[in-house]
């Protein structure tokens, strides 16, 4: 019995553990040919459709609502719409924001094609603004419906330092547009701090700061759109020269000052805000001085930018990729690396792929020198705004920070 046992167990290890060659190997020089999948790719047109019809629809909403009705309400319901249908449905992927890597990436490289679909994203905000003000930003966009929705409290962050802080979207601006440029990395898309709650995951950093933001969102007024947002700043641009501007009140201004404390973006500017007066000289000197300083400003942001262009070009993949195909050279072994084994896989030489890398390098000195220049302009534009002193006999709304949200409205009791 036990001699039977020993030869059952010894044929079924032989045969497990031999099995991949119990049959022969197929003969593929014989003729053979690899059976062809076809896979049916579903069609998104009639979902680009809608989301176009809808962009422009609930614009058009927005702008009646604020520039004839003067209501806010539907306001509120087109953010509602917007948050469910280009938030979670379309999972935020359907982004005006992001699409101006792409434009940008095609005015400078005529092998990318951008699709229609995405440059009517970016271009239908941008024609609204000219005509109506940011209407896109009141409502309409996702990120800021999710904000507008969550504010109940209004706490005022100071003056000097929102101002501060609103240099940061155009520096997020210039340096996503240098990335996308030279190939290197789309950030906006990358690091789009609300993408991981619309599609409920992601990394748990972008998701934590989103998170922070929507909790900053309930106590102050939209954090993303005014001090973030690149799409924001563009926007800003084109509302300072819409052809119809929202108004507070149509009738005269009592200067109650009920409709600056409901603004919850502070694009409310005061009466008589220079009570102070000034000598007249003493302004136009300081303008001056600002004048003087706007080329060494430029200057000072163009070689800034430009040293840090070697550290800008690690962001592209062919540079990394030469840094690890450098680095593991016979003496200096390292681990093994994926990206290393495929491109000694394909054959990939490293003379030819140095001078891609010189090529790209060559490109970051010169995108990185413009970007810091026009930083530099940026910078020395807004010292010289802030300089400016103007009275006012009424409360004005600032064009291009005002989101056409409408709250002034049910506070200013002209309106009633």
């Amino acid at each position: 019995m036990k001699k039977y046992l020993v030869l059952l167990i010894f044929t079924f290890v032989t045969v497990t553990g031999n099995g991949e060659n119990r049959f022969p190997k197929p003969d593929f020089e014989s003729g053979y040919r690899y059976p062809e999948y076809t896979y049916e790719v579903p069609d998104e047109t009639l979902w680009i459709s809608l989301d176009l019809v809808a962009l422009a629809g609930l614009m058009g909403v927005v702008a009646y609502s604020v520039l004839r009705k003067r209501k806010r309400m539907p306001v509120l319901i087109v953010s509602a719409i917007s948050l469910a249908y280009f938030g979670f449905f379309r999972k935020g992927c359907v982004c005006s924001i992001g699409a101006i890597q792409n434009v940008a990436l095609a005015l400078t490289d005529s092998s990318y094609a951008v699709p229609l679909s995405v440059l009517l994203f970016f271009m239908l905000p941008i024609a609204f603004t000219l005509l109506f003000g940011r209407v896109f930003c009141a409502g309409v966009c996702p990120f800021g419906a999710l904000q507008e929705l969550l504010n109940v409290k209004n706490y005022r962050i100071p003056r000097v330092i929102a101002k501060t802080l609103e240099i940061i979207p155009w520096i997020y601006l210039i340096v996503a547009l240098l990335l996308a440029v030279t190939h290197s990395a789309f950030i906006i898309c990358r690091f789009d701090p609300f993408i991981g709650i619309f599609r409920f995951g992601g990394t748990v950093s972008m998701i934590l700061f989103g998170a922070g933001l929507l909790i900053l969102s309930i106590f102050t007024g939209r954090p993303f759109c005014r001090f973030i947002c690149p799409y924001g700043a563009i926007l800003s641009l084109f509302s300072r020269v819409a052809v119809w501007n929202v108004k507070i009140v149509k009738k005269p201004c009592i200067n109650c000052d009920l409709c600056r404390h409901a603004c919850h973006v502070d694009a409310i500017r005061p009466p008589y805000s220079n009570k102070i007066k000034e000598n007249r000289t003493v302004g136009v000197r300081r303008i001056l001085i600002y004048l003087v300083t706007l080329p060494l400003i430029t200057l000072v942001g163009a070689v800034t930018l430009r040293t840090s262009s070697d550290l800008l070009s690690k962001t592209n993949k062919k540079v990394q990729l030469y840094d690890i195909v450098t680095d593991n050279n016979e003496q200096n072994p390292k681990d093994e690396n994926y990206e290393l084994e495929a491109f000694l896989g394909q054959g990939g030489k490293v003379e030819e792929l140095a001078l891609e890398v010189n090529e790209i390098k060559q490109k970051f000195k010169l995108y990185s020198t413009v970007a810091g220049a026009v930083i530099g302009i940026i910078t020395g534009i807004m010292l010289i705004n802030l300089s400016l002193k103007r009275t006012r006999k009424n409360y004005e709304i600032d064009d291009a920070a005002c989101v056409n949200c409408g709250r002034c409205f049910e506070y200013c009791p002209q309106n009633r």
